[in-house]
């Protein structure tokens, strides 16, 4: 807590995890926290991944300097060991804290006296849907998704009527239809192809078909908790991916985005479906920092098998750094202002569902 008569800061730090572009705070958003009589503290550089520069935080109202020493610490990535070593005993930390991936890293916040808000942690509630930072991330992994099986597929996606001839469709199959599976289906249908997805929830049907795509109905059904698909019993998916290899093989590009939260992401793309497709098709593995859903993926890597390119980016939305940087914010943005007064002073109240689902270190004594 800021001490008496003096503002509660709020610091902006820099990622140091290779790779990762994303800021957690743009400088539009600097002047709605001034507004709540918060002081905005941004590590010189943070924005430079996103290309938002020092000079357009300092503009809006923020200040360069020791953002590791703010009362609040807004992330992207977990803090590595070295960075919780920056942080104060009773900092308030937000951001992608991984704590069902990583409980290490939980511990070492508890151990460490910090008060550690995860953002994959917000319950999936109506009220809180401002502050779902993975649905916003996924919409710009599914978008992203398309642009690079675009990039990597040999032919065209739309259909092509020429002096030469009729270059038809690509056809491509989402496999899951989450927030990512459907932004990835309208992107694929903008850009002309043939679209299908696929996902083990009957119930979001109808939403690939409000957007102009077809529905594939395996006959396997998987209604989960919280938005999310249960794991498969070891016979459903034995028939799951029998019936998937048949289809698979119809199609140009599959794109994946199935993920169950903390655990290791569900094969869908066998080696015989990845061999029956045709020659120049791409797989596109949005779930490879959880292991792949294709059976050929190797993380962060590309690979040729059977004719077929097998791609497994890791952290897609770094690629988008500015919007994905300025949706996030917006998610830390409405999570923070539930931790703050209207007088900017840091109110933890852990009889707030969405306080209580997002905390995961640090909340006994931390009343405040």
């Amino acid at each position: 807590m800021a001490e008496s008569g003096n503002r509660l800061t709020v610091g902006v730090v820099a990622e140091s995890r290779s790779g990762e572009r994303r800021v957690a705070m743009v400088p539009k958003l600097v002047a709605r926290l001034a507004q709540r009589g918060l002081r905005v503290v941004v590590e010189p550089g943070a924005g430079a991944g996103a290309q938002l520069a020092d000079d357009a935080y300092v503009q809006a109202g923020a200040e360069l300097g020791d953002a590791w020493a703010a009362d609040v610490v807004l992330k992207v990535a977990p803090p590595s060991e070295n960075e919780v070593g920056k942080l104060k005993p009773g900092t308030v930390l937000i951001g992608f804290l991984d704590p069902r991936g990583a409980p290490d890293g939980i511990e070492e916040l508890e151990r460490a006296g910090i008060r550690a808000f995860a953002m994959e942690a917000v319950p999936r509630i109506s009220r809180a849907q401002a502050m779902d930072a993975l649905s916003s991330q996924s919409s710009v992994s599914g978008y992203r998704a398309v642009l690079l099986a675009a990039e990597k597929f040999t032919r065209f996606f739309p259909m092509l009527t020429t002096a030469a001839g009729t270059v038809p469709p690509a056809k491509v199959l989402v496999l899951g239809a989450g927030v990512a599976g459907l932004q990835a289906l309208a992107t694929a249908k903008r850009l002309g192809a043939q679209t299908t997805g696929y996902d083990v929830r009957p119930e979001v049907g109808e939403q690939v078909r409000s957007i102009g795509a077809k529905f594939l109905d395996l006959g396997i059904e998987a209604v989960g908790e919280g938005g999310y698909a249960r794991e498969l019993t070891a016979e459903e998916r034995a028939e799951q991916q029998r019936r998937l290899t048949e289809a698979i093989t119809k199609f140009d590009v599959v794109i994946t985005t199935a993920l169950v939260p903390g655990r290791k992401a569900p094969t869908l793309v066998t080696a015989d479906a990845v061999k029956g497709m045709p020659a120049g098709g791409v797989v596109l593995d949005l779930a490879g920092e959880s292991g792949g859903n294709c059976e050929l993926s190797r993380p962060g890597e590309d690979v040729v098998e059977h004719d077929v390119t097998i791609s497994a980016p890791l952290n897609v939305p770094s690629g988008m750094p500015t919007h994905a940087s300025e949706l996030y914010a917006r998610n830390v943005t409405e999570l923070l202002e539930l931790l703050v007064t209207a007088e900017g002073e840091l109110k933890l109240d852990f009889s707030d569902e969405v306080v209580a689902g997002a905390n995961v270190a640090g909340r006994e004594g931390s009343a405040s």
